[in-house]
């Protein structure tokens, strides 16, 4: 393991065509285990203040994303593995091929397994229509 506990932060890119979210979800998890903190996540879409931003995710088992509050709505696709949402007191164990919504309230994610999330945040101050 490295003594990095993040990787390099990177601008997203445009994809050219689509992304093979297989792929870059073993290298993500092959990176988050060479992590001291044990995750690693690649932003998908291209640009800054864009109105959906979408994270893939990779979580090493035992690690966890500490309490926060998510930006704007916000729900969570597990691509593979197992993860427990928690909120307060509630917890939500989620699987591979699970998806949720994020309740808007600080929340915290472990991971019980080697996993990779698929996170979408509507972005604030965007108008859906």
């Amino acid at each position: 393991m490295s003594n990095e506990v993040h990787a390099a932060r990177r601008g997203p890119e445009q994809p050219e065509g689509g992304i093979d979210l297989a792929g870059a979800a073993r290298e993500l998890l092959e990176q988050a285990h060479g992590l001291a903190a044990g995750r690693a996540a690649r932003t998908l879409t291209p640009g800054a203040g864009a109105p959906l931003k979408q994270t893939l995710m990779a979580i090493a088992a035992g690690q966890r994303l500490e309490e926060h509050r998510a930006p704007g709505s916000a729900t969570l696709q597990v691509l593979f593995g197992d993860v427990t949402l928690r909120t307060g007191d509630d917890e939500l164990p989620l699987h591979q091929g699970h998806w949720a919504v994020i309740p808007p309230a600080t929340h915290d994610l472990r991971a019980d397994a080697d996993t990779v999330v698929l996170l979408t945040v509507a972005m604030p101050g965007h108008d859906a229509g």
